[in-house]
């Protein structure tokens, strides 16, 4: 089993997260189509590796994710693992050709995404993702995507937040009351909008992309206040989208696109740290999220075994304090 990391902020028994938890954004054939039997064989990879916390979403593949995730685990304990979905899109099905996700989405249902964050959009959403998923209780529920990454501006994001606050929160509220969720929380790729919503409601746990990382830190303010209020993180896109796994190599993608150039210089200084003392720079990169007490869990992508064996090598790596003592040093971690 993969080491855990237990929450429970409002003591009613919590949570157990495993330190690795499984990003199944692939699974929905992200930039390229994986088989269903390569998809299983994946998730049975990271079962028999001890990952026992999946996140998923109606936008991975349009609803190919939940659905891959339901042949899996179908046959397994319901007690036995942490599974988080999220709201804020429905999915409606139009003809063949005529989808959402073209050029992202590989060979997926066709089905068009609409944003909604209203009270009764929300509850629709999480029904749609049972559905799917073939379950009768979803753990942690996220709103997805309240950023200005998503819906192009400060205004247009101002206004999704607002929408959510003035109804899908309230819904969550509901449901975490009555026991049917966990907790809940959002799934976001800028940490503003997370401390706007920590400002405003009463939030359990979130999930930040790339934010928080060995190469990234920008939302370090965020993760300390939520620390502070007991909310729990979990890290996703711990790898900046491909360069902290990769290296500083050409080609090498950062936040979904190429890495420009700066990006490119302070992978090569964090490598050359990581090289003086005999570890992977990747493995360095799964763990410096660990070191901030808040997170909970650190969710890797992985369309292949292969790489689903490296985040279990990385997971299971031992990082010597001065690594992280030398990094500081140089500036390049707080």
């Amino acid at each position: 089993m993969q080491p855990t990391r237990h929450w429970d902020r409002r003591g009613t028994g919590g949570l157990t997260f495993t330190k690795l938890g499984f990003g199944a954004a692939p699974l929905g054939n992200l930039f390229k189509a994986i088989s269903e039997d390569e998809a299983q064989a994946l998730l049975e990879a990271a079962w028999a590796a001890g990952v026992r916390y999946y996140d998923t979403a109606p936008l991975y593949g349009l609803g190919l994710s939940e659905t891959r995730l339901n042949h899996f685990l179908r046959g397994k304990p319901r007690g036995d693992y942490v599974i988080s979905t999220k709201v804020g899109r429905l999915l409606t099905a139009v003809p063949p050709g005529k989808g959402d996700g073209a050029g992202k989405w590989i060979d997926v249902p066709s089905r068009v995404e609409r944003f909604d964050y209203s009270h009764d959009g929300v509850l629709r959403s999480l029904e749609a993702s049972l559905e799917r998923l073939g379950l009768d209780r979803i753990d942690v529920v996220f709103a997805h995507d309240l950023d200005v990454f998503t819906h192009g501006s400060e205004a247009a994001k101002l206004a999704r937040l607002e929408e959510f606050m003035a109804g899908g929160y309230r819904a969550l509220c509901r449901l975490r009351d009555e026991g049917v969720i966990a907790g809940f929380g959002a799934g976001l790729n800028e940490g503003a909008p997370c401390d706007w919503l920590m400002e405003r409601g009463e939030f359990d746990i979130f999930l930040l992309a790339g934010r928080y990382t060995l190469l990234d830190q920008s939302a370090t303010g965020f993760m300390d206040r939520a620390a502070a209020l007991g909310v729990g993180v979990v890290i996703g896109g711990p790898y900046n989208s491909g360069i902290l796994a990769t290296g500083p190599r050409p080609g090498a993608r950062f936040d979904y696109g190429p890495a420009p150039q700066a990006m490119l210089d302070r992978a090569a200084r964090l490598e050359a740290v990581c090289r003086a003392h005999g570890q992977r720079l990747l493995d360095a990169a799964f763990h410096f999220p660990l070191r901030h007490k808040v997170v909970v869990s650190v969710i890797p992508g992985g369309q292949g075994l292969a790489e689903m064996d490296s985040n279990v090598r990385a997971a299971a790596a031992r990082i010597p304090e001065a690594l992280w003592q030398d990094l500081a040093a140089e500036g390049l971690i707080p």
